[in-house]
């Protein structure tokens, strides 16, 4: 029995990492998929994994950590376990303000261009198409993408009346 059970143990610390965290660093927080319990915003398969970023305020024990939840979760106890905790690899600084942020009628985010940063144009089996590179202003992810030069020139003809 002892010897299956060190098998077994030896199985499962491959998979396991030792995971600590620093007073001051921003974790996210994972959100149990049970029902009953309390829901963040969505329901079913869209409800989100991690929720967060919060601040780490203390470390309380060897596995469990005290952190700094808005008012919004004031039912929650604070401490939770390191196995619900996740790294947040986010910059905060990077935050844009809500006033910046422009909607249209539909609830959808409306993207804006900054700048075109380079063209190239690419040869195709049977045709060539022009590329253009595109900052966009408070776009998530990637800032820039290589977008097609005649859609660009029908969506924004005011940038290529001036080159």
């Amino acid at each position: 029995m002892k010897a299956a059970q060190d098998r077994q143990k030896s199985y499962a610390d491959k998979r396991r990492r030792p995971i600590e965290f620093n007073v001051g660093d921003m974790v996210m927080l994972k959100v149990s998929p049970w029902k009953g319990v309390l829901r963040f915003c969505k329901q079913g398969k869209l409800s989100p994994r991690f929720v967060g970023p919060f601040k780490i305020l203390e470390r309380v024990g060897k596995q469990a950590y005290r952190l700094e939840l808005p008012e919004e979760l004031a039912g929650i106890h604070d401490v939770f376990h390191v196995g619900y905790l996740r790294k947040c690899l986010g910059k905060h600084a990077e935050a844009v303000p809500l006033a910046e942020v422009k909607v249209d009628k539909r609830l959808t985010y409306t993207k804006e261009l900054e700048v075109i940063l380079n063209e190239r144009t690419v040869n195709l089996r049977n045709k060539i198409v022009d590329w253009v590179l595109v900052k966009w202003k408070h776009h998530q992810g990637p800032n820039w993408t290589w977008e097609n030069k005649n859609e660009m020139k029908v969506k924004y003809p005011q940038l290529f009346e001036q080159q």
